[in-house]
């Protein structure tokens, strides 16, 4: 189990010359970001069944993937990456989510960007980022994505919207065949 209060302890004891546990050294501050991070073992255990989190640095928490395998819908079939960065500044401000799989989706460029509203550091509809929301609704929120969130009266990529709105079943067959080439 990777967390963060275990490699904090194994790193004092190495940085003081110290057995962990033993008397603490008041020069050693770790930021609100990384103390949030130690219950990121709990994230791995309350995601929804078609995502999977990985981290390719253990020491680096704030820095994850996602994957994102959808069950129902125009997504079913496909894999789609997610690259989740923590900031310093988390959780006052919100995480930088990029997608890292090219998809036809009207809430996700091509280029990667989301629009997502809980991504948002100020949302005029109150529903954005708000220090009380955690990494597990961020988690939930991308998975809702490709479900309930899929949004096209407010889109980010207009043209997948539009499409949608012309064509449904071409819109469909757009989106089989970005997964049959980039989400695999």
């Amino acid at each position: 189990m990777l967390t963060l209060a275990s490699k904090l302890k194994r790193d004092e004891g190495v940085k003081t010359g110290r057995a962990p546990g033993g008397p603490s050294d008041s020069s050693h501050r770790v930021s609100i970001r990384d103390r949030l991070l130690i219950k990121v073992a709990e994230l791995e255990a309350n995601l929804p069944s078609t995502c999977k989190a990985s981290f390719p640095d253990e020491n680096k928490l704030h820095h994850f993937q996602l994957a994102v395998s959808p069950d129902e819908g125009y997504y079913q079939s496909g894999k789609f990456q997610f690259e989740i960065n923590v900031p310093e500044a988390y959780n006052m401000v919100p995480p930088k989510v990029k997608c890292q799989t090219r998809i036809w989706h009207p809430n996700i460029a091509e280029t990667g960007e989301i629009c997502l509203s809980l991504l948002r550091e100020h949302s005029i509809d109150g529903t954005g980022w708000a220090p009380t929301r955690t990494l597990k609704d961020v988690v939930w929120g991308l998975n809702s994505l490709f479900t309930d969130l899929l949004n096209f009266d407010d889109p980010l990529n207009i043209d997948a919207a539009e499409h949608h709105l012309r064509d449904k079943e071409d819109f469909r067959n757009k989106v089989q065949d970005y997964i049959k080439h980039y989400a695999r």
